[in-house]
This record gives C-alpha cells, structure tokens and sequence, in this order.
C-alpha cells in the first residue's frame, strides 16, 4: 500500500508539473543599464567584442539564476517596461553575455537595449530614469539560419588541451553537457565548462574532430550531434568553425497561467 501510495503521489506532481509547463513564463523586475555595451560583451560568458553583433549589440547581464553557472549564456529574452507612456508593447529582444551581481534587478542592459524598449522619440527620457520597472520572458533565439559555431580559443595549446567557445545557438535551450572525439571515432572525451560558453579538455584527441551536445528541450536533455567533421587536423586558435547543425529545441519551465500573447 505505501508503495502504491508512493506511486499515486509521484504521477500527481508528474502531471501537474506537464500541465503547468511553459515556455512563455513571464516575469517582473526592474532593470537598470550600463553606459556602453563593451562592458557587457568584455563580460562572464567570455564573448567578448563577438557579443556586439548578437541582436545588434542588445545585450544584458543576468542574475545568478539566470545565468545558471554559465549554461544562460546566449539565451534570449523579451523585456517591455511598464511605463506604457514611454515605452512600446513590444519591448526588446536581448541576449544574455554577462554576470549580473545586483540583486535588486534581474537584468543590467546596455544603453542601446534600454533605449530599445522606448516609444519612437522617448529613448532620452527613459535613460534620465536609470531604473524601470519590466516584465519579461525567456523566448528562442533566431540568428537567421546561421548554423551553431565553434570557436577555438586562443588558450588552447596543441596536442592535448582544447578550449573552444559556443557561438551561434538557437533555439530557447541550454548547452549542458559536450564530448569530443576523432572522427570515426566511438572514443568521446567529456568537456567540463571552462567558464561561461567556454568548454575545454586536456585530453583532446588527434586529427579531425566531431562534437555531441547534450542541450535542454522540455523537461528533459538530449543529445545533438553536430556534422562528421567539426575542426579539422590542423585546427587553429582564433578560427571559427561551422557545426553544420541548428537547435531549435525550445524549453518548458513551470508558471501559471502561462502567456500565449504576442508582444508587438
């Protein structure tokens, strides 16, 4: 009977969790800005000047829950302000880049990003504000087409330690597991996340290599293997290298009621 009763209890909280499972949870906080984006894109996801072209160069910094130990790193958002005199319905798409150690805002935003929320004309007057109150929710991001990309950081030292940094990912998910291993290869060597999108071994192994990425979809992980041939032999610190894949995976957390609104 306790085993039965067990059971009973476990499939309740499985089926509230499903039925209370979104991917629009909306949130309220208050953000504030820096002055210049460089301050974002120098920041704790180690983008560096890469970051001033995502979203054209809305970028922000998130609190600790949002940047989950460096697994935020890259994920998008839709924030609005809710002073409907100077700002739009639609708000802003940022991308998360940095660290945000204030706990009295969920997001630091460059000036850009802030400005961006603003009604047509009303982009002075709410910079005078420095602070103001939003709501906002995690939403995919779409870098049009352009495929996952791996670069390989200028750390890595041939023959046994790699460094590379995740560029490029779609989708509303989170990277958080990656292997490598030599092409026709069944050996995969676990990468361990360096800090923010940065992963590295210090057991790379020779020749060309391949990747898997275990991203978040849903409640659960899966796995995304990226093309055969990733980084060639001869493999260069600094390059840029195409995965040849795209995630589109979109992630459920759980809120009530969950907001199937379009802001426009």
């Amino acid at each position: 009977m306790q085993k039965m009763a067990i059971f009973q209890c476990f499939l309740f909280f499985l089926l509230i969790s499903s039925a209370t499972a979104c991917d629009r949870c909306v949130h309220h906080t208050k953000v504030a800005y820096f002055s210049t984006a460089s301050a974002l894109s120098s920041g704790a996801c180690g983008y560096g000047s890469l970051a001033l072209g995502f979203h054209g160069g809305h970028l922000a910094a998130g609190v600790p829950s949002l940047f989950k130990d460096g697994a935020g790193c890259g994920s998008c958002f839709q924030i609005r302000c809710k002073n409907t005199t100077l700002c739009s319905r639609a708000g802003t798409t940022v991308i998360l880049t940095d660290l945000n150690h204030n706990n009295q805002t969920d997001f630091v935003l460059s000036s850009r990003t802030f400005i961006a929320m603003a009604n047509k004309g009303m982009g002075q007057q709410i910079l005078k504000l420095g602070l103001v109150d939003v709501e906002y929710k995690r939403v995919p991001c779409n870098y049009n087409k352009q495929n996952l990309a791996i670069r390989v950081e200028e750390m890595s030292k041939k023959p046994n330690y790699l460094a590379i940094k995740v560029l490029y990912q779609g989708g509303q998910t989170e990277i958080v597991g990656m292997d490598v291993a030599q092409v026709d290869s069944s050996r995969w060597t676990y990468m361990t996340r360096n800090y923010g999108a940065v992963w590295d071994t210090s057991n790379a192994p020779s020749g060309p290599l391949q990747f898997r990425f275990v991203v978040t979809g849903g409640y659960d992980g899966k796995w995304i293997w990226a093309k055969k041939k990733v980084i060639p032999a001869d493999w260069k610190a600094g390059e840029v290298y195409d995965a040849g894949v795209q995630i589109s995976d979109i992630a459920q957390e759980p809120c009530y009621p969950c907001d199937n609104e379009n802001w426009r």
